[in-house]
Parts: C-alpha cells; sequence; structure tokens
C-alpha cells in the first residue's frame, strides 16, 4: 500500500501512470511545468474531480493556470476560466492576512487583549486572551453553546455577541483546537472594531481591489453567476483497494457530543452552500469565494511583488506569519497541527510544499499557499467535496507535481 495512502485514508495516484485522455484541460503552463498539467488531468480520471482549477505562481509570475471539467457538479455547463467556488476554511487565510495588515500598519498589537479592542469579550473569564491567541486557535472558544442559524450568523453583530458571551473551554492560550466556525466571528469583530467597516470590506478594499482579484468574503448578489454550484463527490476505488480510516477521527466526527462536531456544527442547521443567501453572507472563516488564479495570485503578493501589484507583506509580517503558535494534539481536528498567528503551516495533517510554506486548505478539497524560499505561490479549487478537512489527494497530488518541478 503507498504510504500517503495510509496515512491520509485516500487513494494516491501513480506519479508514473500516463495522464489520461477523458478530461479536455484548458489554460497555460510555462515550460517544465507540464507534469502539473499531467496531475490536474490525473485528478479527474483517478480521483473523482467533476470540475476544478489550478494556478501556480513562482516569483510573481503565472507559470500555471489550468482548469478542467464542469462549472457545477450536478451539470454539463462547462468551467470557464473565471468560474470561481466557495473555496470554505481556504477563506481563514485570506482573514490571517487582513489582520496581520493591520498589525503591519501599526493598528493591531497581537500582544494584546483581545478586550482593548472588543471590552464585551472579556466576558466569562476571556480577559486574559491574546490577540494572538484568537488567531492561533487558542481562544478556547471553538463551539457555541447555542448553535447559530444562518440567518443568525451573518447578521452583523449576531456572531460576535455569542462568542463574546461564550465561556472557553480550555483556559485561553494554554490548548490549541481548530475554531472552524467561531473563528469568522473573532476574525471578523476585531477588524470591525479596529476599522469600522466589515472584515469582507476591508478584503475587497485593501487586498482584492489593489490586487484584482476575483475573491471575496461576502459577494454581491451581482456575481451569483460566476459561482459554479459544489457538491458532494466520491473518488473511485483503484483495483479494489479500500482504505482503512482512522478510527479515532471518525468517532470524533460521528459523536455529536464532541468538539469535533460541536465546533463545525456552530451553524445549524446546516446550510445550502449554494444558496445566494450563504454567498451573500460574511462568515471570514468560511464562506470566501474565489477562483484558482486569485489565490494564487493573492499568496504570491504575500511574499514579493506581482506583475502588476503590490507586495501586501513587509519581510518583518511574512516572517510573523511563519512563526510556530500552536504546535501538537488539536483538540478539535483530533491530530496534530501546526498554526502562525491565523495560517496553518507545513505538518503531517496539512503537507504544503515545503518546510517554510504557510496557508490554508478548505474542507472538501481546496486548498492555497506560498512557500517563500522556492518563491512558489499556490492555489486549487474545485466543485467536487470530498470527506476531507485538511490532506485532501487531488490537491496533494498537484502540490507533488509542483515539488518534483522545483526538484528537476
Amino acid at each position: 500500500m503507498n504510504d500517503t495512502a495510509e496515512a491520509t485514508g485516500h487513494p494516491v495516484p501513480d506519479e508514473q501512470d500516463p495522464a489520461p485522455e477523458s478530461v479536455a484541460v484548458h489554460g497555460t503552463v510555462a515550460p517544465g511545468y507540464e507534469p502539473v498539467r499531467d496531475a490536474f488531468a490525473r485528478n479527474f480520471a483517478q480521483l473523482g474531480d467533476r470540475g476544478a482549477a489550478v494556478s501556480v505562481h513562482r516569483h510573481g509570475s503565472p507559470v500555471v493556470d489550468l482548469w478542467a471539467g464542469t462549472r457545477d457538479h450536478d451539470s454539463t455547463a462547462p468551467w470557464e476560466r473565471g468560474t470561481a467556488q466557495v473555496v470554505h476554511s481556504v477563506t481563514k487565510g485570506v482573514s490571517a492576512a487582513a489582520l496581520l495588515l493591520l498589525h503591519q500598519r501599526g493598528r493591531l498589537d497581537l500582544d494584546a487583549p483581545v478586550s482593548t479592542y472588543w471590552p464585551e469579550y472579556a466576558a466569562e473569564g476571556k480577559e486574559r486572551t491574546l490577540v494572538r491567541h484568537l488567531l492561533a486557535h487558542r481562544a478556547g472558544v471553538p463551539v457555541l453553546d447555542r448553535p447559530l442559524t444562518l440567518d443568525e450568523a451573518g447578521r452583523p453583530g449576531t456572531g460576535a455577541a455569542a462568542v463574546a458571551a461564550q465561556a472557553p473551554v480550555w483556559e485561553p492560550g494554554t490548548e490549541h483546537g481548530y475554531h472552524a466556525q467561531t473563528y469568522s466571528w473573532l476574525t471578523g469583530e476585531l477588524v470591525r472594531r479596529v476599522t469600522g467597516v466589515s472584515l469582507g470590506r476591508y478584503v475587497a478594499e485593501e487586498i482584492a481591489g489593489p490586487l484584482g482579484l476575483d475573491l471575496w468574503i461576502g459577494l454581491p448578489p451581482a456575481r451569483n453567476d460566476r459561482v459554479g454550484r459544489s457538491g458532494p463527490v466520491s473518488a473511485p476505488e483503484r483495483g479494489g483497494l479500500r482504505l482503512r480510516p482512522r478510527r479515532n477521527v471518525q468517532d470524533a466526527y460521528g459523536d455529536p457530543a464532541s468538539l469535533t462536531r460541536r465546533a463545525f456544527d456552530a451553524i445549524d442547521p446546516p446550510v445550502d452552500e449554494n444558496s445566494p443567501a450563504y454567498h451573500a453572507a460574511e462568515l471570514p472563516g468560511a464562506n470566501g469565494i474565489a477562483t484558482a488564479y486569485a489565490l494564487s495570485r493573492f499568496y504570491a503578493s504575500l511574499i514579493g511583488a506581482v506583475e502588476q501589484g503590490p507586495r501586501l507583506f513587509a519581510p518583518a509580517t511574512l516572517a510573523l506569519a511563519r512563526t510556530v503558535e500552536s504546535e501538537g494534539a488539536d483538540r478539535v481536528l483530533v491530530v496534530p497541527t501546526r498554526f502562525g498567528p491565523g495560517f496553518m503551516l507545513h505538518g503531517a495533517a496539512s503537507p504544503l510544499l515545503a518546510e517554510g510554506s504557510f496557508g490554508h486548505p478548505g474542507r472538501g478539497g481546496s486548498l492555497g499557499f506560498a512557500d517563500p524560499e522556492s518563491g512558489v505561490a499556490f492555489g486549487y479549487v474545485t466543485n467536487g467535496l470530498q470527506k476531507t478537512v485538511t490532506n485532501d489527494p487531488r490537491a496533494q497530488a498537484l502540490v507533488r507535481a509542483v515539488r518534483g518541478v522545483l526538484q528537476g
């Protein structure tokens, strides 16, 4: 059995298999990056992709920009170059960048108590929670005693009030656990208190606008026709291989009383992620909408200047983004994770390109990251949602292909 398949619980294609001819791949690759195109095509033939796009920048310039399949997981309309998708927790990386930009500009102190900016947050023993605890999933509030409806979750101030009133499940700063949904209200309210505008608007004005990105947290209704429909798909078994799920992870997701389930179910009942109401809501930890090219260009701008666009992170901020804040057993994801202040860092739970890479995966498959040492920035989006949170086999196949190109 392939070691990677054993670790992730998903089949991994043989990288020596020839690229299949069953899917029409559109777009361009720079000379030398053809293996990424081959891996992308194999994802459709062997790993169940229905519609997807991948983009790679190197030293600020695009070297891969590919798309294939259908724009909706349940239709035959073709994916186009500008097709966008909900990217789930990939959004957390964009939100983290917004807060680190405020820090870079002297408006947000990571070592200040959250209550310095948001006095109500000091309730229920949270007065010593620092901003860096919040960013690094150490705040101790990954769950809500009463889940919110989508209407409540997207209503300005309602989610923030709920998380401010929530008692922590561990002493803030002492442990870490993935704040799957509450991250939206924690980061969103901090930005609103510091700037007076929502996090979605801040991203539009300070990140997406200057870089010309098709990236939104809170989609304008006029842009709904840009977004493909996503839905569950299964990766086909190869050669009858059946992989064993990790029992502790399976149990955690199956138990409604576990921190894992409660963290992901902080919005309840389950939402229709293809609805205009969901697209329009501002949930900075969960419902960003983007193209693969936008994610790649965004991450490229964090590590250097991009073509016809600015560099966002100063060298000190880039170093901060990769500083380990949380490492080890994750009380929510039930696997060891590594986080900087907002970004997930390269590790076993979420392999990126190399040790210095930082970014964020999204539930179901999407991924965005940057690797400063190689100058690589990467974006992958898909409408075929598989049962993955941090380590999707399709995204990983593409990352391995990029790594192989760089290693020559």
